[in-house]
């Protein structure tokens, strides 16, 4: 299935949606509970991935992207992130994005630690997984 994107309105596209049929009862599941995110531990331990950092993005998403949403891709995609603990799948690009950026400028090792430890409650909580 293609993604929906309006290349006009891009900043309101939203990828994950709670009534997307194509999600089964165990892939339900797995999302809500982000077991499904475990597979990505191997790309963080072969260097192709952090535990913190923008989420890696869909290039058929990309190539819509305006020149100031470029900037994510430069730095090495995470597991979580700002976005990630602000919305989850609930907010659309343009807010993900405007996350990604801040993190971004604002890089610490504390500010890592805090999206960790809230990442670890957002996923308890099941805050914003579908």
């Amino acid at each position: 299935k293609s993604l929906d994107i309006n290349p006009d309105d891009i900043e309101n596209f939203v990828f994950q949606s709670r009534s997307d049929n194509r999600i089964t009862k165990i892939g339900g599941f797995l999302r809500k509970s982000s077991l499904d995110e475990i597979p990505q531990l191997f790309n963080v331990l072969l260097g192709n991935m952090s535990l913190v950092g923008p989420r890696p993005e869909i290039p058929d998403v990309v190539k819509y992207y305006p020149e100031e949403y470029k900037q994510r891709l430069l730095v090495t995609p995470g597991i979580t992130g700002l976005a990630q603990i602000s919305g989850r799948g609930e907010i659309e690009l343009g807010k993900t994005i405007y996350y990604d950026l801040k993190y971004i400028k604002n890089f610490s090792i504390i500010l890592d630690i805090k999206i960790l430890f809230k990442t670890v409650f957002s996923v308890f909580r099941k805050e914003g997984a579908f």
